[in-house]
């Protein structure tokens, strides 16, 4: 058993580092969607724009495709991430009143008869489609857009990572079962993104009236 959780560990840290890596994926989406609105707002017009895209050998499209590109690689990617932070959905009203071992056998279960089914439908459809648009090259339909493979391969990629990090969930079950390691499924005892803004904003708030008391005071 402890040499599977061992590859149940290094499973979880690669997922922590795809995770971590991804998620700086929707902040250049957000500030390519920026600096691409504003530039073609004040220079779509002017043909120096014109000139720089014939340039750069790029359309004003393939600036509005990469956005999606990008939320769909962090979308993808961070799907094995999501599972091992117990992030998914879960309908927790009938399993919710069964025992915690009950619980954990319903995970296997689930994890065996319908996500290794699912990753294994999923990458074997869609594997053909990307290395058929790889040895095209096909490209996007729209004028200057990009090419499409890149995109299709997200598809099969991100699944097998998701699978991978399926193994290290049902190591972890079968370990706690086995009395190896504590619950699984339990989420790590932290302050939520929501809670971290709230309290943030209540900081800021209280320091601008302290600040406007000693103001008043002086």
């Amino acid at each position: 058993m402890s040499f599977l959780l061992s590859i149940s560990q290094l499973i979880d840290g690669l997922s922590k580092l795809i995770g971590r890596c991804v998620s700086w994926l929707i902040f250049a989406a957000v500030i390519i969607c920026v600096l691409n609105a504003a530039v073609i707002k004040a220079f779509a017009s002017t043909a120096v724009f014109q000139t720089v895209l014939n340039a750069l050998n790029v359309g004003a499209n393939s600036f509005i495709e990469i956005q999606w590109y990008l939320f769909s690689a962090a979308f993808l990617m961070a799907a094995g991430y999501t599972l091992m932070c117990q992030e998914h959905v879960k309908i927790d009203v009938i399993s919710g009143r069964f025992s915690k071992t009950t619980q954990i056998w319903i995970d296997i279960f689930g994890i065996c008869a319908f996500l290794f089914p699912f990753v294994v439908i999923v990458i074997k459809l869609s594997l053909p489609y990307a290395l058929k648009a790889y040895a095209s090259h096909e490209m996007s339909d729209n004028a200057g857009g990009l090419i499409r493979w890149p995109l299709y391969m997200l598809l099969p990629l991100g699944f097998t990572f998701l699978g991978i990090q399926g193994v290290s969930e049902l190591i972890k079950r079968f370990a706690f079962l086995a009395g190896a390691i504590p619950d699984p499924t339990q989420k790590p005892q932290g302050k939520t993104a929501e809670e971290e803004l709230a309290e943030f904003l209540l900081n800021k708030e209280v320091a601008a009236r302290e600040a406007a008391a000693l103001g008043v005071k002086k």
